[in-house]
C-alpha cells in the first residue's frame, strides 16, 4: 500500500480531518510527467518573530518553538517544509531586522527534516526591497521540481507597492512556457494573487497579470499566507488557499471595520493559530489539507 493512503488513512483514524481540493480536474487522463510519485509537504506561515503584544500573544517567543517541535513529531516525515513569509516582524532598524532574521533561521535549524524553502513576506522585505532577507535566505522568487509538480516561489512583497514587478513576471512567464499545458503547477506567494479584501492591503497590484499568465495550464492551486487564517477562493480553475499563521489570528475579510489582531483567549489558549500538511496526489492534481492547531506544551 502507498505511503500516502496509509498517512490518508491515519490521519482520519487520528480525528485530525482534511479536505481534498482539486486543481484542474484531470479525470482519469494520462499525465506525461516526470516521476508521479504521491508525497507530502508542510506549510508554514507568519511567524512574525520579534512581535511583542502581551494582549496579543503572551507567548509570542514561544509559538515558533513550539510549531516546530509540533512539525518534528509528525507521524509522517514530509518530503519538504516551506515557509510562505513574514518570518519576522517589521523593524525600521536594519540591525534589529537582522538579528531577528538569524534568531528565525537559528530556530527553525532545530527542524528535523532539512530541505527547507523560505520566501518573503512584506514584514520581511518591504522596508529595505528585501536586501536583508536574501542575505540569510537567497533568491526571493524560484522555481522547482518535484516528484512531477512544478513549484514557484513568487516574491509579491519586496516592492513596497506590493507589486510583483516587470523583471519577475517577465520570469515567470519563461517558467512557465516550459511547462505543459496539463503540467502539475504548485505557486507559493505571501499575499493573494487576486484582490480578496484590498482596503486591508490583501491582494497584489499586478497579481492579475500573474494568474493570467497561469491561466492557460490546468492543473494549478496556489498556497499563500498574509492573512492569518485559512480562506479557499477560486480564480476560474485555480484554487488558492490561504494558511494560519503562528503569531495571531485575523479577522475575517470585511467582517469589522479595521484590521487588528483578535485578542488572545485564556480560555483557549493559541485558537486559530497553526500549520498545515499537505498530501499531494500527483495524478489527479489534487492535494489534501490538514490543519494542525499550535497547542500547550
Amino acid at each position: 500500500m502507498r505511503q500516502s493512503i496509509d498517512r490518508r488513512d491515519f490521519l482520519k483514524l487520528a480525528g485530525l480531518g482534511g479536505v481534498v481540493f482539486a486543481s484542474g480536474l484531470a479525470g482519469g487522463a494520462k499525465f506525461a510527467g516526470a516521476a508521479q510519485d504521491d508525497f507530502y509537504f508542510v506549510q508554514l506561515s507568519d511567524t512574525h518573530w520579534g512581535f511583542n503584544g502581551p494582549v496579543v500573544n503572551p507567548d509570542a517567543g514561544g509559538t515558533l518553538p513550539k510549531a516546530v517541535a509540533a512539525v518534528n513529531s509528525l507521524e509522517f516525515e514530509p518530503d519538504f517544509i516551506v515557509f510562505t513569509g513574514d518570518l519576522t516582524h517589521t523593524t525600521e532598524d536594519p540591525k534589529e531586522r537582522r538579528r531577528r532574521l538569524a534568531e528565525f533561521r537559528d530556530i527553525v535549524k532545530g527542524l528535523k527534516n532539512k530541505n527547507v524553502r523560505f520566501m518573503p513576506g512584506e514584514h520581511d522585505a518591504a522596508l529595505d526591497n528585501g536586501q536583508a532577507w536574501k542575505e540569510f535566505f537567497g533568491p526571493s522568487f524560484y522555481s522547482f521540481d518535484h516528484k512531477g509538480v512544478h513549484f514557484i516561489a513568487i516574491d509579491n512583497v519586496s516592492d513596497p507597492a506590493a507589486r510583483i514587478g516587470e523583471q519577475q513576471l517577465a520570469w515567470l512567464k519563461s517558467d512557465l512556457a516550459k511547462q505543459a499545458a496539463d503540467a502539475r503547477i504548485v505557486v507559493f506567494a505571501h499575499r493573494p494573487l487576486f484582490d480578496l479584501y484590498p482596503q486591508w492591503d490583501w491582494a497584489t497590484r499586478d497579481g492579475a497579470q500573474a494568474i493570467d499568465l497561469l491561466m492557460p495550464h490546468k492543473n494549478v492551486t496556489v498556497f499563500y499566507g498574509h492573512i492569518h487564517q485559512e480562506h479557499h477562493q477560486m480564480t476560474g480553475h485555480i484554487a488558492h488557499h490561504s494558511a494560519k499563521s503562528l503569531i495571531f489570528p485575523l479577522p475575517a475579510p470585511g467582517s469589522q471595520p479595521k484590521r487588528a489582531p483578535i485578542l488572545w483567549d485564556p480560555a483557549q489558549p493559541y485558537r486559530g493559530l497553526g500549520f498545515r500538511g499537505v498530501d499531494a496526489e500527483v495524478q489527479k492534481a489534487e492535494y489534501e489539507i490538514t490543519e494542525y492547531p499550535v497547542r500547550k506544551a
